[in-house]
């Protein structure tokens, strides 16, 4: 049985409405950032597409795992990189199919549910636990600490790095905001 956080209640923990506005916030920025990567000159910066990609690589292996966390299923990678790292597109995909699966999760879980807290063991081997709401705040945030290693990248590549900060997704999907 899972065990709710006594530092969790319904009156504090994160409204489920923010934490699905900023699933489609890390969705949007996801899609922004593989848009940008697929603009790289492979043959000009190789260096900096293959740091790209592992950073997605990464991401992408992270979130697979905490979703088996959070559907209480098999783990399915004892690593949270590869030595051979997938392809931009299957990377795409699999982004995607995370994202995808993230929203609905999250939109059909019960608010009680947040403060549930989930016991795991991290890939190091050492113990860990959070709440649901804590998992998916991770998830949101750890994309965007890798998105920003990835413009690096896009710097380095001559690229154009999306702005993909939450402010600009606010007013981008609901430009009314930018009224009076």
């Amino acid at each position: 049985m899972l065990k709710t956080s006594p530092d969790i209640d319904e009156a504090t923990s994160m409204p489920l409405t923010l934490i699905l506005n900023q699933l489609r916030y890390k969705q949007w920025a996801d899609q922004r950032t593989l848009a940008a990567i697929a603009q790289i000159d492979a043959q000009a910066f190789p260096a900096e597409l293959a740091f790209a990609r592992q950073q997605l690589n990464h991401m992408v292996r992270v979130e697979e795992v905490f979703r088996a966390r959070l559907a209480g299923t098999a783990e399915p990678h004892c690593t949270t990189n590869s030595d051979i790292v997938p392809t931009l597109a299957e990377l795409e995909q699999r982004l995607s199919a995370a994202n995808g699966w993230l929203q609905p999760y999250t939109a059909a879980l019960p608010a009680e549910q947040l403060g549930e807290i989930i016991r795991f063991r991290f890939l190091d081997g050492k113990a860990g636990s959070m709440t649901r709401a804590e998992i998916l705040f991770h998830l949101v945030n750890h994309g965007s600490y890798h998105r920003g290693a990835i413009g690096r990248a896009l710097d380095m590549a001559g690229g154009l790095r999306p702005a993909d900060t939450y402010t600009v997704f606010i007013h981008a999907t609901e430009p009314a905001r930018r009224e009076g």
